[in-house]
Parts: C-alpha cells; structure tokens; sequence
C-alpha cells in the first residue's frame, strides 16, 4: 500500500524516526505490538522494519532505521533518498514477535537500534496494566532513540544503562531475579547482545519458553564447508544445481524461477519454501527448532541441504 512520510525526525546521530500516513486518507491496517512492516524502496530493495509507536493508533506507523555503516543497502537508501512528504510503498504489518499471551510481568530489554519494536510493547503494556520494566543498553546518551517518548511515558519503569557513564551499569542477577512462570522476557538488539541476555536469564533459572527476541541481523553462517547440492522443483522434472558458493534462491532465479524474497538472511520467513524429499541444512532463525526438527521447509535464501537432493514445491 502507498503511504506519506509525513515527519522525520532525528532522533540520534545515526537513527531517524519516520512517520508514515495513508496516501488515501483512510486509517492504517491495525497491528500489534512487535509487528513490523515490509518497505519496499525505490533501489528495488526491501526491508523491515519495526513499529515502533502505540498499536491503537491508526492514523500513523512510526519506524526508526538506523543507518548502518555495513548497509547493504536499504537504510542508506531510506536515509539519503527519501524526504518529507515523498511517497513510500509497504506491506501490511506482520508480527512475529508477539506479546506472549500469558504475560502477567514483562521485563524487556533493548540494545540500540533495538529499541523500535520495544517502544511499542511497552505502550501495550502499559495500557493493559501489565507490570514490566524496560532496560535500554547504548554505548553514549546521544545514541538514546526516542529519549523523549522513553521518559514521558514510562518513567520509572525505565532504566537507561550507558556505557561510557560509570554507575549506570546493569545488574543481570539482581534484574533477573524475580522469576515467576507467567514472567516473560523480550529482548531486541545486536546478536550478541541478545545472546547475552537470554544466556544471563538461564542462567538465572528463566526457561526457554518465557525468552522471546526479535533479530535485525543474522549472525554470518560459516561458508567454508559449503557443498554443491541439487534442487528438483516438483511438477517440471528439472535439476537445479546449487553451488557451493551460492544460495539456493540465487540458483533458482538464475533458472526462471520466482522465488519471493526480502531479508536474505533467514529472518523474515519470505522466502520459506515446501521440502517433499531431501535433509534441509537449516541456517534460519525464522523457524523454531520444532519447526526445523521436522524438515517439511526451509529458507531457500540461506539454508542448504544435508542430504545431496532436495525435492521442493514453489
């Protein structure tokens, strides 16, 4: 759908906050906090982002993007390319990083740019009166997305830890602590400062079902033991060879197939793709370990085959 970037805001050196109307004038598709949304740039690019604002209003959707010195090139587009009242194409929001339904205590915590989906649970939150605190971990005071919002509306719900101002370091032990069966804990951020959170809070007796995160970036895959593998698409009999260094999607392409895709990196679930016959090497972190225990799909756009064949469904 079409929508205008009605505001942008600077809200750290590095990350904007871009507000986005209907281009018709008709209230947004209505979401949920966690969800993000697919933006389709103007270099053919696309890339989600998430929502960032409360999920009752329906008159705007807020992201905040970061502009990456490692772009691969969607937020240095967004950055550069777009201005106030241009036009903007997207999908409509999907969430797969909901609020447990079970959550009678939150305790969310946000690296960075990892802020924007944790902004918008902790104004669902606080409107269903559910008990939470947000702890937000940056490297400076300056790097604070959304500072304003933060401490107009949460206030002593929120806990600002920054790295280069001694005394305002986090206890994990004692933040962790409390743990209760319908306590959750959401976490969004770098992959190593997620890994660090989760670690921490099983470390501290929290069970694997009470963690949820959200993940911008996937970590680098370790390409060197790559094999070729073979791909049969069903119903048209052709063999697809899959080199060691390309991704099966890229081989598809490459043979006239039409292969959906957006992230590129396993996270957004896309490109998943029906598995008939063959071992998927799963290398998403879209799909629960369930989910790939059963190796009925996988993720064409970085997941490889265990087995020499991989008999698909497009």
């Amino acid at each position: 759908m079409d929508v205008i970037i009605q505001k942008i805001h600077q809200l750290t050196p590095s990350i904007r906050a871009f507000e986005l109307v209907s281009a018709n004038g008709t209230p947004l598709p209505t979401f949920e906090a966690g969800a993000h949304i697919d933006v389709h740039l103007k270099n053919g690019l696309t890339r989600q982002y998430s929502l960032s604002n409360s999920c009752s209003e329906r008159h705007r959707y807020v992201i905040g993007v970061l502009h990456d010195a490692n772009s691969r090139g969607g937020s240095r587009c967004i950055h550069t390319e777009y201005h106030e009242g241009d036009l903007l194409q997207i999908g409509e929001p999907r969430n797969l990083f909901k609020i447990h339904p079970e959550t009678k205590q939150a305790i969310l915590f946000a690296g960075g740019i990892g802020i924007t989906p944790i902004l918008s649970m902790a104004y669902r939150l606080k409107s269903a009166r559910i008990p939470f605190e947000l702890h937000y971990f940056v490297r400076s005071h300056d790097m604070i997305a959304f500072y304003g919002n933060l401490t107009e509306h949460f206030g002593s719900n929120i806990h600002f830890h920054i790295q280069d101002q001694p005394g305002t370091g986090c206890d994990m032990s004692q933040a962790l602590h409390q743990n209760t069966p319908d306590k959750h804990l959401y976490v969004c951020g770098p992959t190593g400062f997620m890994e660090f959170v989760t670690n921490s809070a099983i470390q501290a007796g929290w069970q694997t079902e009470q963690l949820h995160q959200e993940h911008f970036v996937a970590q680098l895959a370790d390409t060197s033991n790559n094999e070729a593998f073979t791909i049969e698409v069903k119903g048209t009999d052709r063999q697809i060879k899959v080199l060691a260094h390309q991704t099966a999607t890229q081989a598809l392409i490459e043979h006239g197939f039409d292969v959906p895709i957006s992230c590129e990196q396993g996270i957004c679930g896309t490109c998943i793709t029906r598995v008939i016959e063959g071992t998927p090497e799963h290398r998403d972190v879209f799909m629960t370990d369930e989910e790939h225990a059963l190796n009925n799909q996988f993720t064409p756009c970085c997941s490889r085959a265990k087995s020499k064949k991989l008999v698909i469904e497009l």
